[in-house]
């Protein structure tokens, strides 16, 4: 129950909100701080649809135990790997809110790769 409850976090409280400025373009700019004539707001825009294939990734891990491996790499690979770019670049003020939400999911998925791979 635990296990199920900490991917459901993974899933629907971390991931699903960026998800949704795939539907809501105008939710990159809050997110983000990028005007919608940015260039780079269309690639922001293609991120906020990856965050949609982990909070999938993460809600199925949540009820079949044999995607939980998989779902573990894909969703370190984007949490850790974004820590890291945004200490890399000095924890830009516009990032800080993005980077604490996966700085507290981090134990979530501590403990689910956890019981995935060793437990």
């Amino acid at each position: 129950m635990v296990e199920r409850i900490a991917w459901l976090v993974l899933a629907l409280l971390i991931h699903l909100p960026p998800f949704a400025a795939f539907f809501r373009p105008s939710l990159v700019t809050k997110l983000y701080g990028v005007a919608a004539d940015d260039p780079n707001f269309a690639l922001l825009q293609h991120r906020a649809a990856l965050f949609g294939v982990i909070a999938i990734a993460c809600f199925w891990a949540a009820f079949d135990p044999d995607v939980r491996k998989l779902a573990v790499v894909v969703t370190a690979l984007s949490m850790i790997s974004f820590l890291g770019i945004f200490v890399a670049y000095g924890q830009p003020v516009s990032l800080r809110t993005i980077a604490v939400a996966d700085a507290i999911a981090l134990p979530f998925l501590a403990y689910v790769g956890w019981k995935a791979f060793v437990a």
